[in-house]
């Protein structure tokens, strides 16, 4: 028998699924702002192109199929199936909106890869973690301590009213733990495997000098104002 909670979870996947109707325009892979080798000596081209082209697409092209089979169930009032669909749903919608989330978080060095501007992310860094550096450690430590796939996340805490850091498994949303994704580093072996084989801790430290810090402080500054604005 199907528990309270999966009945209410699927019927709300189907209501949100079926508010576009048969009009729904599918989920798409969003350009990146720059090209393959933007972000080298960091992240190869050749990753970038395997990283947004195959498995970026494979994450939506699954999506997709997911929500029309969900659509079907719901047409036809098949409850069981709609459930049995949550998981396929989850999984790469997740890959498609933290991968999403990802390619914005980063920028090539001459373009100002790891500079922090100033501004109130920056104050709220140096607050909470004393600096840039000491933040990035935090980070990376945390990240490095996933078992299996996943990824590391510096968040606003919706709860708290705060930075945060966390890391979520597999293609697990921040969102789904209240916390407002700001910045993602993907630990998933295709990240990083060509270049850096597993040696992980190295790209671990690497990434930071092509991270978009103008991207994550205008999503830092969009929380930080939602979260007032629901005071």
């Amino acid at each position: 028998m199907l528990s309270t909670r999966a009945l209410s979870a699927c019927k709300q996947a189907a209501r949100n699924v079926s508010v576009l109707g048969s009009v729904r325009s599918k989920h798409t892979v969003p350009d990146l702002d720059y090209d393959y080798n933007e972000l080298e000596p960091v992240i190869s081209a050749k990753i970038m192109q395997l990283h947004h082209d195959k498995h970026h697409a494979t994450y939506v092209a699954n999506l997709n199929a997911a929500e029309e089979k969900l659509l079907a169930a719901q047409a036809k009032g098949d409850v069981a199936a709609q459930v049995a669909l949550q998981p396929a749903i989850n999984f790469n919608g997740g890959g498609h909106v933290n991968h999403s989330i990802f390619w914005k978080n980063l920028i090539g060095e001459k373009n100002g890869g790891g500079q922090l501007p100033a501004g109130r992310l920056q104050s709220a860094i140096e607050q909470q973690y004393g600096s840039l550096g000491a933040l990035t450690t935090a980070v990376n430590a945390k990240t490095a301590g996933i078992f299996g796939s996943g990824w590391g996340w510096l968040t606003f805490n919706k709860a708290l009213g705060r930075l945060d850091v966390i890391t979520t498994a597999n293609q697990d949303m921040p969102s789904s733990v209240g916390h407002v994704p700001l910045l993602g580093v993907d630990a998933w072996e295709h990240a990083y495997y060509l270049d850096y084989n597993n040696v992980k801790a190295e790209y671990f430290k690497n990434i930071w000098r092509v991270v978009n810090w103008k991207d994550v402080a205008k999503r830092y500054d969009d929380a930080v104002a939602e979260h007032n604005s629901a005071k």
